[in-house]
């Protein structure tokens, strides 16, 4: 645990890093001048910025050398218990055009939401059904276009960092666009901030665990609870958590 003051500077140059990489997306897109290896190289400097920060140690672990490949579409499944396992997760694949999928409600910040749509992050209504499949649409033309989408399928992070029910959305994306599901599961972020909290540790270290991949094409809309379960299990051992009796 640290001081409240040092909270405060860290939440403050941790948001200050959050404005300045998408008002540079936004500048750079209206001068038609922004490319994905230009956004891929600015979100890793600003997760190492980040990370950096508070201290983060990030070990990547990938046994079967699990990769996004060029030409298929691809989503990353990762369990979310903290604001930081998105800069942990993008250690993963340095090399591949990551994006997070996002809930609507940030495409109303300032700045912050013109950048990343600048920076072609989905957004998700999750309070609105007919606007959410016509999101899903949009994500099924990103993945066709090269894009690997980063989903957190839990919908939202979890308070205790227990893995939590899935939500369906994103397994019906993978299925229609017959995509690889790489699982992938992190130990320690909910250490570094658990969420809804201010409670900052610092100096810890984050294990990105990667399972092995998940061929969605193998699975129907009809049996897709098969495929849920089969990747929350998938995650469920990868983030550590112990099965109950």
């Amino acid at each position: 645990m640290i001081s409240k003051l040092r909270t405060l500077w860290i939440a403050l140059i941790s948001a200050i890093y959050m404005v300045d990489i998408c008002g540079r997306s936004v500048l750079k897109s209206r001068f038609s001048t922004s490319t994905r290896e230009w956004v891929n190289k600015t979100l890793r400097n600003w997760a190492k910025r980040t990370l950096n920060l508070i201290g983060v140690k990030c070990v990547v672990i990938n046994p079967y050398n699990v990769a996004p490949q060029p030409g298929t579409p691809t989503i990353i499944m990762c369990n979310h218990s903290s604001l930081y396992d998105i800069p942990i997760s993008l250690q993963a694949f340095p090399d591949s055009s990551v994006r997070m999928l996002t809930k609507k409600e940030m495409y109303k910040w300032p700045i912050i939401g013109k950048g990343m749509v600048a920076a072609e992050f989905p957004f998700i209504d999750r309070h609105n059904r007919s606007q959410a499949m016509k999101d899903l649409e949009i994500m099924q033309k990103l993945l066709q276009s090269g894009i690997v989408l980063w989903v957190a399928p839990e919908g939202t992070r979890s308070r205790d960092g227990k893995l939590a029910q899935f939500k369906k959305g994103s397994f019906i994306t993978a299925i229609t666009t017959k995509a690889t599901i790489i699982p992938i599961g992190i130990r320690g972020a909910h250490d570094i901030l658990p969420a809804r909290t201010y409670r900052f540790n610092l100096n810890q270290t984050a294990e990105i665990h990667i399972g092995q991949a998940i061929d969605a094409a193998e699975y129907t809309l009809e049996n897709k609870e098969e495929l849920i379960r089969r990747v929350f299990d998938a995650i469920h051992e990868l983030a550590g958590q112990k099965t109950k009796d």
